[in-house]
């Protein structure tokens, strides 16, 4: 295309943005332009954005043009960066130099980063342009996007609806336009989540495929980056900003994901370690995503069938355990305790309770548990459930009520284990999927009858990160 309009730029998708600002079409400034824009007037209602970072935007992007031009100038468009120009945003986990990180935390003394972390710095370098940073629940532990910081995330589908955890600013942002993609982190099912609860695509990649720097509250080795966007191939181009050149597929990911994978064997479950301690109904719109998506990998050509997997009932437990101990070192001064939020404050209390040798139990538990897990899972090239138990959410429903002007029982309102518990039932089939260290994604296949987007998850074996993106795209172009 030619010279984009600012309309055109929203019509984009990532892949198609990036070769406009790649071929000149397009500046980087005039892209960072609009997307700002369109954050200015919209985020107020999405509560996606805690931070907009616009004149450091519009910096980056005037000299990533003047890097542009002198490239093509001498000649030298193959070193152009490959992300040069695109427009994006870090949850607010991530650190950004010159920006605070809250980590969703009113607790915390909020001071701009010297320096970036692994993520941003292997997106910037790669030419991205960072518009700020979005909205997460404090610290990263639970499965919506509300905290003491700033408002709420909600659901670009439904504005009383939560977009998920803990990348849901990151995943509003991007369902409703306010970036082309994201790259969000996922502990416990925090990519796919918001994913599932936004309409999008959200690959978590397999255990130390993406350089993440050093976590010393990560023990169990939960948490890795990936892309949300709104189509595989987005996801894809992504995915080759994220993975080092030697670990990925020959060519990328993006020039082989549409190529179609050979017929796979798909097994289906609804078992989930979860259930042993909190008993979950399926919503019939999650059962209808199943159905639904069952139809469209069948008529792709794969093999469906049913798969019993057996969960060891101490995981919920040990996985409890692995993921509050890095809130229990968290350095927070005693006169801040009280600032914050009811779950992190009971969870925080009893992770500073535990021994040292009841969390190594945890951790031997969870690698025998991965073990075993993986056997089962070995019988099938893909397993296959809904991404969530039930639709998104409405805002405050976790905590008792609070941001939506609706309520709840107030004899649980604040409860921890409540809250904790109405997670768990929400989003049975993710974590389980980080202690294994397994790719898995989420992929958007059907929408309610209000409204309310509704998707699948599958999961992989051990480097199908370009199958699970090959599979996406061929669901995507045939929904």
């Amino acid at each position: 295309m030619a010279n984009p309009s600012p309309n055109d730029v929203s019509l984009l998708t990532a892949v198609e943005l990036r070769d406009a600002l790649a071929a000149g079409e397009l500046s980087a400034r005039e892209a960072a332009g609009h997307f700002l824009q369109e954050i200015e007037s919209r985020n107020k209602k999405l509560g996606a954005f805690v931070t907009v970072t616009a004149h450091q935007a519009l910096t980056d992007a005037e000299a990533a043009d003047a890097l542009h031009a002198r490239l093509t100038r001498e000649g030298r468009q193959g070193e152009i960066p490959a992300l040069h120009g695109m427009p994006l945003a870090f949850k607010d986990l991530t650190d950004v130099a010159g920006v605070p990180t809250t980590h969703g935390s009113a607790a915390l003394e909020h001071k701009p980063a010297p320096e970036d972390g692994a993520l941003a710095a292997t997106l910037k370098s790669q030419g991205a342009i960072s518009l700020g940073k979005t909205q997460v629940p404090e610290f990263g532990l639970t499965a919506y996007s509300e905290n003491r910081v700033a408002p709420p995330s909600r659901n670009p589908h439904a504005l009383g609806r939560s977009s998920g955890g803990s990348s849901g600013g990151s995943a509003a942002a991007v369902a409703a336009g306010l970036v082309p993609f994201a790259p969000g982190t996922d502990g416990g099912g925090s990519i796919r989540i918001p994913a599932g609860a936004c309409g999008l695509v959200g690959l978590k990649p397999g255990r130390g495929l993406v350089p993440s720097g050093v976590s010393a509250g990560d023990a169990a080795k939960l948490v890795v980056a990936g892309p949300l966007a709104r189509t595989a191939e987005d996801a894809a181009l992504l995915m080759d900003a994220l993975v080092p050149r030697d670990q990925a597929p020959d060519g990328g990911y993006l020039a082989n994901v549409g190529l179609a994978p050979e017929p796979l064997r798909i097994g289906v479950s609804l078992d989930s370690p979860w259930a042993g301690v909190f008993p979950f109904a399926i919503e019939p719109e999650a059962m209808d995503a199943l159905t639904l998506g069952m139809k469209l990998l069948e008529e792709a050509g794969h093999t469906i069938s049913e798969a019993e997997i057996r969960y060891d009932n101490r995981y919920p437990e040990a996985f409890t355990t692995a993921w509050t101990a890095g809130v229990g070192s968290a350095r927070i001064a005693p006169q801040r305790e009280a600032l914050l939020t009811p779950l992190t404050r009971t969870f925080r209390r009893r992770a500073q309770q535990r021994s040292a040798l009841k969390v190594s139990e945890a951790l031997t538990f969870l690698r025998q548990f991965e073990h075993d897990t993986l056997a089962q899972y070995s019988e099938w090239d893909l397993i296959l459930m809904p991404t969530l138990a039930q639709t998104p959410r409405p805002i405050g429903w976790f905590t008792g009520g609070g941001h939506s002007g609706e309520q709840w029982p107030s004899e649980w309102a604040g409860d921890a284990d409540e809250d904790y518990k109405r997670q768990c039932e929400y989003a049975p089939w993710s974590s389980m999927v980080n202690v294994c260290g397994l790719p898995a994604i989420s992929v958007p296949v059907h929408t309610t009858h209000n409204g309310l987007p509704m998707g699948i998850q599958l999961i992989g074996r051990p480097g199908s990160e370009l199958l699970l993106l090959q599979v996406a795209a061929a669901l995507g172009h045939n929904a």
